[in-house]
C-alpha cells in the first residue's frame, strides 16, 4: 500500500500549529505533498519549513497531485473547497465548523456520498484522552441513559485579536461558531447524538463593543465588532433529554472554564477533568482515573484516524452527519437570538 499524499489548503496557524506536525509523525504512511494559500509567500514559507515539494496558487490544480486534502481556510470557503475536492475524487478533512450554514453542510455530504470519498470534520476535542474515556464509560452503560447535559466553554477576556475570527462575512459568527462548537459537538457525541426538537438561544456582544476593552488576546475594534462574544442556549431532544449550553470569548468570570457534565439515569460524569459520579452499595461515590490511554496531543490521533479512514482501515470518528447536526443547532441558536432581538 502506497503512502497517502496529502495537500494542505490554508497555511495559517491551525495548519502549522496542529495538522502539519501531526502528519509529520506519520511519515511511514503519509507524504505531505502540496500546500496552497491565497498568500503565496506564506505558502512557500510553510512548504520550505515542512519540506513540502509542491506549492499551488490554484487549489483546483492541487487535486491532480494528492489523494486527500486538509482544509484550513476561513469558514466561508469550507463548503466550496470540500465539494470541489470530492468531485475530483479527493478525500477531505475539513477544519471545524463544517460550514457556515446547514445547507452547505448537506451539499458537502451529498458530494462525499456521490464520490464515495471520506469527509470528516476537525472536532479534535473528541480525540482527547478524557473524552475518549468518557465515551467508553457512557457506551458501557455506567451512567445509564443521559438525561441532562451541561456545557460551559468560557474564556475570560480572550477575544481573538488576530486573523479573521471576528469577521462575520468570512466566519459566519464569533464565539459560538468558533469555540463553543467544539463543546457542543463533544456533548452531543457523548449523549449519542439525539435528535433536537426545540432550541432557544441568545447571543451577546456587549463587552467587545465597549471602547477600551481589556483583552488578553490582542486589540479589538469595538466600532466594527459584529459577531457574538457570548452565547447561551437550551436544547431539548426527541428522547426527552436536554442540554444547557454557554460559551464565550469574553466572559466576566473568575477564570477560564471548559466543562461538560452529564447526568444519567444511574450516574453521571464530568469533564474536564474526568470524574464519574455513582451510587453504589448504599454510598455516593466519585471516582477519577489513575491513568488514561492515548496521546496527550489530540492532533495526532485525529490525523491517524483520518489517514486510516482514507486507506480503508477504519471508519471516521467524526461523521459528517454528526457535524451537520452541530451546524444545524448553531444556525438555530443564531436564528433564535435574532428573532428575540427583532
Amino acid at each position: 500500500m502506497g503512502k497517502l499524499r496529502i495537500g494542505i489548503i490554508g497555511a495559517g496557524g491551525i495548519a502549522e500549529g496542529r495538522h502539519l506536525p501531526a502528519f509529520q509523525t506519520m511519515q511511514d504512511r503519509v507524504t505531505l505533498q502540496a500546500v496552497h494559500d491565497i498568500n503565496e509567500v506564506r505558502a512557500r514559507q510553510v512548504a520550505e519549513l515542512y519540506s513540502i515539494p509542491d506549492v499551488f496558487g490554484d487549489y483546483g490544480e492541487m487535486f491532480r497531485h494528492v489523494d486527500a486534502v486538509v482544509i484550513c481556510t476561513p469558514n466561508k470557503f469550507h463548503s466550496e473547497i470540500a465539494i470541489a475536492a470530492l468531485k475530483r475524487g479527493v478525500h477531505v478533512f475539513c477544519e471545524k465548523p463544517m460550514a457556515i450554514t446547514a445547507a452547505e453542510c448537506r451539499d458537502m455530504i451529498e458530494a462525499a456520498d456521490k464520490a464515495g470519498k471520506v469527509l470528516t470534520i476537525g472536532y479534535h476535542y473528541r480525540f482527547m484522552q478524557e473524552s475518549r474515556a468518557a465515551k467508553a464509560i457512557v457506551d458501557a452503560g455506567d451512567i445509564g441513559e443521559p438525561i441532562v447535559a451541561r456545557v460551559k466553554a468560557l474564556r475570560r477576556r480572550k477575544v481573538p485579536g488576530w486573523g479573521v475570527f471576528t469577521n462575520k462575512e468570512l466566519q459566519g459568527g464569533g464565539s459560538l461558531i468558533d469555540y463553543g462548537c467544539h463543546f457542543l459537538d463533544l456533548a452531543l457525541w457523548l449523549m449519542g447524538n439525539p435528535d433536537p426538537i426545540e432550541i432557544s438561544g441568545t447571543t451577546y456582544n456587549h463587552l467587545s463593543k465597549t471602547p477600551g476593552l481589556v483583552n488578553e488576546w490582542g486589540n479589538v475594534n469595538h466600532a466594527t465588532f459584529d459577531v457574538d462574544d457570548h452565547a447561551t442556549a437550551y436544547i431539548k431532544f426527541a428522547n426527552g433529554s436536554s442540554l444547557l449550553f454557554e460559551t464565550s470569548w469574553a466572559a466576566n468570570v473568575k477564570e477560564d472554564i471548559e466543562s461538560v457534565s452529564i447526568s444519567g439515569t444511574s450516574g453521571g460524569l464530568d469533564l474536564f477533568p474526568l470524574e464519574v459520579n455513582q451510587e453504589k452499595n448504599g454510598m455516593l461515590l466519585n471516582s477519577e482515573p489513575y491513568w488514561l490511554p492515548g496521546k496527550a496531543d489530540p492532533g495526532i490521533p485525529q490525523a491517524k484516524a483520518f489517514v486510516n479512514s482514507c486507506l480503508g482501515l477504519d471508519d471516521v470518528l467524526v461523521k459528517p452527519e454528526e457535524a451537520l447536526q452541530v451546524s444545524t443547532i448553531i444556525e438555530s441558536i443564531y436564528e433564535s437570538s435574532f428573532v428575540k432581538k427583532k
